[in-house]
């Protein structure tokens, strides 16, 4: 069974965001995602201050097994990438919501409650096994 976090919203394509105090969005895959993956070997993250719509894909992520489009979660201008994970995108298999891959400016907040909430996305899981 994976680990899904309570204080977590998630996408149906298995991103995870939060929006933490400073009022940015946090974002990384789901440790459903990186164990369906397998072991991480690249990571292509967005470029600092592009701007995004929700459900535009913005960065990928290569395993041995197979590589997956990422996708914004909400519309928001990227402030930040995980610098670390470009050298060691195999931190992503050790905790993957630990390690976020990029942080966004939302352009409207309230647009995380469109997201699932670990519930929702629990349900998804086990409705698709």
């Amino acid at each position: 069974m994976s680990i899904i976090p309570k204080n977590l919203k998630y996408q149906a394509t298995h991103e995870w965001a939060i929006l933490e105090t400073d009022g940015l969005l946090s974002v990384g895959i789901s440790d459903f995602a990186q164990a369906e993956l397998g072991d991480l070997v690249f990571l292509e993250l967005p470029e600092i201050g592009q701007e995004y719509t929700a459900g535009l894909e913005c960065a990928v992520v290569e395993s041995v097994k197979s590589a997956s489009d990422l996708y914004a979660p909400i519309a928001g201008i990227i402030v930040a990438v995980n610098e670390a994970l470009i050298d060691e995108p195999e931190l992503v298999n050790d905790d993957s919501y630990l390690n976020w891959l990029f942080k966004l400016k939302p352009n409207n907040p309230q647009d995380l409650e469109t997201l699932m909430d670990a519930t929702e996305y629990a349900n998804m899981l086990n409705s698709d096994a």
